[in-house]
């Protein structure tokens, strides 16, 4: 079967940290969820954030889980998400349309565990479709859920409602039966994305947002329609589920690894201290390699990312796996304008991976999937245990062209950006379990990746003579005098052997300890010293592609190099950063080789990225998403401006939900001095960077002004399809 191959083959793939670490970040983390009737009593790292029942199930067989809001049954079973577990007056299953329509019941056998949960019993075997619902009714509430699962424990409750009423709902008849035509291929025309609903209907109970207990079951579904990034996520699965078998591609290659360089900014709300309780707060995360010891020696994990293509009855079906370890630094600001610091010494280091799994090669240049992350756990043995989960995402990533077709053919690169909510929850150990306590932290992180091909042996040489255009993006926190600055820079580097002569021009927004904000400008400009930073892996010392960036004397493989490490793509046309030090701060810097042919004057690019804003009285996180750039000549560009946006109201305490930035087409004049530079601006908007040579990926710093409030960013533009 094409779900057991796919997933067995993800799970080996699943360590990523030097591609043959001896211990193995990702790898040894299950595939499968522990036993439990209520989340609530079960927070495990290494699982994603919705727990699962499957002990006793046969492979036939569901186990039915009924979870309303607190309106509809104050007196339920509390668990995860604010939502009471009960037992349904009636469950029913039958197939539907896209309209919802009932259209007749399915052939089931039913009985009941020891816990009273329903196990429904599909003699023909399990559905793999949408058109198969089981409804659940307590009282007045009807819901409905996907009967395809992947982990055959259905929840039935607002979240799966919701994903019933938006995907199914928005499509037309003719969409549907294409979905159905999917769903229905054969193993001689078998369909790509014919199990994407059992992921999808799987991946919604991930997400970690609370239902108010006033609400009842419309009021809930309502509720999640604005969160931007929940309804954002369910209506690009929805359209990415219409993607045909042939516009997959495949890696030749047996697998694509990749470092990987990747920071994440942060707006969020922490209850962590009663000196600051309910304060809006800055945060920035960045990666690290980390060093792990264990009775079998010492071992490295760096930041990476492993892609595998398998052939399976015909279509290609790429996995994905991925292992981070990040550095965490924090800023929380009071409704008194007081600031509390917390630096990277005060937080565990902790791990930002995604759990093995398929995606599609599409297109040959983007990488798609639904994406959902590992839980992990810090501070376990000490006095505050805490629990990280992280809602999944919807990834819609930029590769290289793999169309050459040759045996080692893989992209050199994967370029992403995406919006990720998430929780920190207090936690405490009972008889062996880890309980989920209270709220430490709302987290709203915009994410920023750069994975470059691995080239074993990589010669650091084949950098010098080379001038690059620069774009970085910095948020350095916890000086007294100016609590929070954040700096984005344009320039150029010209490298010279291990010197780098750098000239960067700074944009700067400031706020100060009276809670004033400034904005302001500068340059840094002067010498640097790039190096290669080996790699420890079974084989030996190896130089993979990796790099140190420092100022007076090269760093070694194990020492922190002073401004930050990153990586090199294998043919040395784009380096990237992790900046992590006390003068710029901790974010990203991107370097391209300057491109000697003009810039397109055609095409449309997808626009993500990042933007962090301050005014005297808010402060705001922007994730563009869903952005598209169009060049329409060599004079002019249009702007269709998209994403999500939170919001930190300073005198209020207050920090929102994701919003959806309201859509607005925006006319552009475009320009270059040369040399692969760009410049895009319109009234209070300027977008100045570079275009790489092949003219498919653009790195822009963004600076946007209205009135008192400024912000400024960094996206990438990537090319789309015609």
């Amino acid at each position: 079967m094409l779900t057991a191959l796919t997933l067995a083959g993800a799970t080996l793939l699943g360590g990523c940290g030097s591609g043959e670490d001896a211990i193995d970040g990702a790898s040894a983390q299950p595939n499968s969820f522990p036993p439990a009737k209520n989340p609530v009593d079960d927070f495990q790292s290494g699982t994603t954030g919705d727990s699962s029942n499957t002990i006793g199930l046969a492979k036939n067989e569901i186990r039915v889980t009924v979870e309303v809001p607190g309106a509809v049954a104050p007196d339920g079973e509390l668990t995860r998400r604010n939502l009471r577990i009960v037992t349904a007056d009636r469950i029913e299953v039958y197939r539907t349309s896209q309209s919802l329509q009932p259209l007749g019941a399915v052939s089931v056998t039913r009985r009941t565990d020891d816990s009273g949960r329903e196990i429904i019993t599909f003699p023909d075997g399990l559905p793999v479709g949408p058109d198969v619902v089981v409804e659940a009714v307590v009282g007045n509430t009807r819901m409905r859920a996907l009967v395809a699962d992947d982990d055959r424990d259905v929840k039935v409750n607002p979240f799966s409602e919701y994903l019933l009423a938006r995907s199914l709902g928005s499509y037309t008849a003719g969409e549907f039966a294409q979905v159905m035509d999917c769903v229905e291929s054969t193993d001689d025309n078998l369909c790509l994305n014919k199990y994407v609903w059992s992921t999808l209907a799987d991946q919604v109970h991930d997400f970690e947002i609370d239902i108010p207990g006033t609400l009842d079951l419309p009021a809930a579904v309502a509720f999640l329609d604005q969160r931007a990034d929940f309804a954002g996520y369910v209506a690009a699965m929805a359209r990415y589920a219409l993607l045909g078998s042939e516009s997959s591609g495949k890696i030749t290659a047996s697998a694509a690894d990749y470092n990987t360089v990747w920071a994440g900014f942060e707006l969020g709300q922490t209850f962590l201290d009663s000196a600051f309780e309910g304060a809006g707060q800055w945060g920035v995360r960045t990666a690290q390699e980390e060093r792990l010891e264990d009775d079998n020696g010492v071992a490295w994990v760096y930041p990476g990312l492993t892609l595998t293509t398998f052939d399976v009855i015909g279509i290609s079906i790429t996995s994905l796996a991925s292992d981070v370890p990040y550095d965490r630094e924090t800023l929380a600001q009071t409704a008194a304008n007081s600031f509390y610091s917390l630096g990277s010494d005060v937080w565990d280091r902790n791990s930002h991976a995604s759990a093995p799994g398929a995606a599609t090669l599409a297109d040959n240049t983007r990488l798609l999937a639904g994406r959902a992350l590992y839980q992990s756990v810090t501070g376990r043995g000490s006095s505050r245990i805490i629990g990280w989960t992280r809602n999944p995402y919807y990834l819609d990533a930029f590769v290289a062209s793999v169309a050459d077709g040759s045996a080692d053919s893989k992209p050199d690169r994967v370029l992403a950006s995406y919006f990720s909510a998430g929780k920190a929850i207090e936690l405490q150990a009972v008889d062996g379990e880890l309980r989920r306590g209270r709220l430490l932290e709302n987290q709203y992180t915009g994410v920023l990746e750069m994975n470059l091909g691995r080239a074993m042996d990589f010669d650091t040489a084949s950098l010098s003579g080379r001038q690059y255009n620069v774009v970085s993006l910095s948020n350095r926190m916890g000086n007294n005098a100016t609590p929070v600055v954040i700096e984005s820079g344009v320039g150029s580097w010209q490298v010279n052997g291990q010197t780098v002569s750098q000239a960067l021009s700074t944009l700067r927004l400031l706020r100060d300890s009276s809670g004033a904000v400034t904005g302001g400008s500068g340059n840094r400009d002067g010498e640097r010293l790039l190096t290669a930073r080996p790699s420890v892996l079974s084989s030996g010392v190896r130089n993979i592609g990796r790099l140190s960036l420092d100022i007076t004397l090269p760093s070694s493989s194990t020492e922190t190099p002073e401004l930050g490490t990153g990586a090199s793509a294998p043919d040395g046309s784009l380096l990237a950063f992790n900046l992590d030090n006390t003068t710029t701060g901790d974010g990203l810097l991107l370097a391209g080789e300057q491109a000697t042919t003009a810039p397109p004057v055609s095409g449309r690019y997808r626009l993500h990225g990042v933007m962090l804003g301050m005014a005297t009285g808010s402060n705001w996180l922007t994730q563009l998403q869903g952005a598209v750039l169009t060049i329409n000549s060599a004079s002019q560009a249009t702007l269709s401006w998209q994403g999500v946006e939170v919001v930190h109201q300073v005198d209020a305490g207050t920090v929102s939900a994701p919003t959806a930035i309201i859509p607005a087409d925006l006319l552009l004049g475009y320009s270059s001095p040369g040399n692969g530079q760009v410049r895009l601006n319109a009234d209070g908007l300027v977008l100045e960077g570079f275009v790489t040579a092949d003219q498919d990926q653009f790195v822009l710093r963004v600076h946007k002004t209205d009135g008192t409030e400024q912000a400024v960013g960094l996206v990438l533009a990537t090319r789309l399809p015609e």
